[in-house]
């Protein structure tokens, strides 16, 4: 703890200390008037920075102007990652200066003379200098920038085959929403037109994987739950609880505080129309055929809490005819740990959790974000053993009020 905690404050240091640097010498051909003003706003702007992230908790964010809040958590996340990315590039400049020094020192003497005489030196190269400085400002402005993506819902499309699909349910067309966080929303008819997108694809079915709030139940008012209300499909609307959704990220005054909390949450999924699957199965019918729906609370195999009983959740459809198996977890790290060794005969599992860290990459052939060195499966579709496992990116956001490169999604599944 002790050392994570020694490495996390060295590596800040180090952070800190380029940056100013960098900074210093980008400002130094500035007349000094300008240089003096640019430096104290960015003294100014890293006190208030560090200051947000030691009081975070302390800091009442939900009583802020909404666009102020969201501004200044784009800002600081732009401008702290920027700060690594900067340690990242002159790192590895003073390692490319460390090398060419031994290099120098290996050369004889009176070579090494001639040329200090031209004045080469070893001074920071500017290439280094400037990258750093791109960099930097690239994190900054595309947090910035990410604010404007958050409701930007993308649908994305899966046709998945399953050889034991019966043939009432061929075509079945599944939409899938997770990860909504109610708490962090600003704009009611942006989330309107976002659950018009579920309606438009006209789906048999909608599944909620978790996180409806970020912790109140109270966060979900009469407006919201009018919004959810619309999810309507043939074969109706199934959901299940997400790490958020217990109320474990705050203090509550009595234990029986944060029960009523819970209770309440519950009942909303009701009140909206939602049938909430608690560590339970249930069996969608069409004619004479059957699919069995499995839904678990929150099962983690990373640190989060553990609700989740998939034991009790299956029990009984051993001694069932029933062809396929469809599970909604919300944390996908219970694919791998459990369901992908101890029930084979689950086809699908839908999850979310991750949001894709809200921030990465995704072009054609390349798809990167940080959460991957936690999640190795944490966005999109995978397959092991012939069973499925996709991974919802989060129709809503958390903490970071944006996305950059990784959009808010909505997910239909075509079975065939």
């Amino acid at each position: 703890m002790w050392l994570r905690l020694l490495i996390f404050i060295g590596v800040i240091g180090l952070a800190e200390y380029y940056s100013f640097i960098v900074i210093r010498m980008a400002l130094r051909n500035l007349p000094q008037g300008w240089r003096i003003g640019l430096l104290t706003f960015y003294f100014i702007a890293t006190a208030l920075v560090w200051l947000s992230i030691i009081f975070f908790r302390q800091i009442h964010w939900e009583s802020l102007p909404h666009m102020m809040r969201n501004i200044f958590i784009a800002f600081a996340l732009g401008f702290t990652i920027g700060k690594v990315l900067i340690l990242l590039v002159m790192l590895i400049d003073d390692l490319r200066r460390l090398v060419m020094w031994f290099i120098d020192m290996m050369r004889p003497a009176v070579d090494r003379t001639a040329d200090q005489g031209q004045g080469g030196g070893m001074s920071r190269s500017a290439f280094f200098s400037t990258l750093a400085i791109i960099l930097g400002g690239t994190s900054l402005f595309g947090f910035i920038y990410g604010v404007s993506n958050r409701y930007n819902y993308r649908v994305r499309r899966v046709r998945l085959k399953l050889d034991a699909l019966p043939t009432a349910f061929a075509g079945m067309k599944i939409v899938q929403v997770s990860d909504i966080h109610t708490g962090s929303f600003d704009n009611h008819d942006a989330v309107a037109r976002g659950i018009q997108k579920v309606l438009d694809e006209k789906p048999d079915v909608i599944f909620f994987t978790g996180d409806l709030v970020n912790n109140h139940a109270e966060e979900v008012d009469d407006s919201y739950k009018e919004i959810y209300s619309r999810l309507k499909a043939p074969m109706g609307v199934y959901s299940i609880l997400g790490n958020h959704d217990y109320g474990d990220y705050v203090h509550w005054p009595t234990k029986e505080a944060k029960k009523e909390n819970l209770d309440r949450l519950k009942s909303i999924h009701a009140e909206v129309g939602w049938k909430l699957l608690l560590n339970e199965h249930t069996l969608l019918q069409k004619g004479n055929d059957k699919i069995a729906l499995i839904g678990v609370e929150n099962w983690s195999a990373k640190g989060f809490h553990t609700y989740g009983d998939m034991a009790r959740a299956y029990a009984g459809l051993e001694s069932q005819n029933v062809p396929v198996k469809i599970l909604l977890s919300h944390d996908p790290s219970h694919w791998d740990a459990q369901v992908n060794k101890k029930y084979k005969d689950v086809d699908l599992t839908l999850s979310g959790h991750t949001h894709g860290m809200q921030f990465g990459v995704e072009i054609p052939g390349f798809k990167w974000s940080p959460v991957q060195y936690m999640y190795k499966k944490w966005a999109g579709l995978y397959e092991e053993g012939g069973q499925y496992l996709y991974v919802n990116r989060g129709f809503g956001f958390l903490g970071y009020p944006g996305r950059l490169g990784i959009l808010p999604e909505i997910t239909v599944i075509e079975l065939v």
